[in-house]
C-alpha cells in the first residue's frame, strides 16, 4: 500500500505498508511493487518515495538499498515495543528532484513527533 502526500518540495509517495507471504518470497514482487509504486509518484510528480523499516530488519533494509533507497534519517522509537525500536526513514529520489535535495542524508536522530 501506497499513497502521496506532503506539501511543496515534501511531496513525495510513501509505502505504508509491503509484504509478501513467505511463500511468494525471492521472486521479485516486493521490487515489483516497489517499482509500481515509484512509477507512480513519478507520474503524480514527487519529488522523491520514502518508507520506514525497523533498524533490525536486514533484509529489509538490503532490499530497499539494492532498490535504490538511502537511509535518510533515524527516528528514535519510532516502533513501541518492549523495548521501543528505532526506524530508518529510507527515500529514492524521483527525477522531479533535479538536485536530489531530498535524499542528503541528516547527521542528527529525529523524534517521531518531529516527522512531517
Amino acid at each position: 500500500m501506497g499513497k502521496a502526500e506532503g506539501i511543496g518540495e515534501n511531496w513525495h509517495g510513501h509505502v505504508t505498508a509491503l509484504t509478501v507471504s513467505p511463500d511468494y518470497r525471492r521472486l521479485g514482487l516486493a521490487a515489483s511493487l516497489m517499482n509500481f509504486l515509484e512509477d507512480i509518484s513519478e507520474k503524480k510528480r514527487c519529488y522523491f518515495v520514502d518508507l520506514f523499516v525497523r533498524v533490525s530488519n536486514k533484509v529489509a533494509i538490503n532490499m530497499y538499498t539494492n532498490l535504490g533507497y538511502i537511509v535518510y534519517r533515524t527516528v528514535l522509537e519510532y516502533y513501541s515495543g518492549d523495548p521501543d525500536e528505532d526506524a530508518y526513514d529510507m527515500r529514492k529520489a524521483c527525477s522531479r528532484d533535479v538536485k536530489q535535495k531530498s535524499v542528503i542524508p541528516l547527521t542528527h536522530p529525529v523524534r517521531p513527533e518531529e516527522v512531517e
